[in-house]
């Protein structure tokens, strides 16, 4: 683990046809600025989450790539919100790709309401 516990180890991804579906059959959706959020209290031992980025709003990979690479930066700086393990799916629902700063305050907005729940 790193020096300031930043990082976002394969334990802390949510991976598994079952484990997805299970999410999204019994998770609860919000809504914070750019991103539609589902979480669900988790069976495992850490936080897990998965960001989703639809083909449909950016054909280019390239695109597709950076949103996430942005969604995950800033769930790892802000995961110190959560204080019990939860499965966290983030579904970025804009048409353009926003700023670090913008995504940066929706995922910590959404990260404050899954804590407060």
């Amino acid at each position: 683990m790193s020096v300031f516990g930043h990082t976002l180890p394969k334990s802390e991804r949510l991976s598994g046809r079952s484990a997805i579906g299970e999410l999204l059959r019994e998770g609860r959706y919000i809504t914070s600025g750019c991103l539609k959020v589902c979480f669900k209290a988790g069976s495992a031992d850490a936080t897990r989450i998965m960001v989703s980025v639809p083909k449909k709003l950016f054909k280019r990979a390239v695109k597709r790539n950076a949103v996430k690479r942005r969604v995950r930066e800033s769930y790892r700086t802000q995961k110190s919100l959560l204080g019990r393990p939860v499965d966290i799916l983030f579904i970025y629902n804009n048409a353009e790709v926003l700023p670090s700063e913008v995504i940066f305050k929706a995922v910590g907005d959404a990260l404050k309401h899954i804590s407060e729940k």
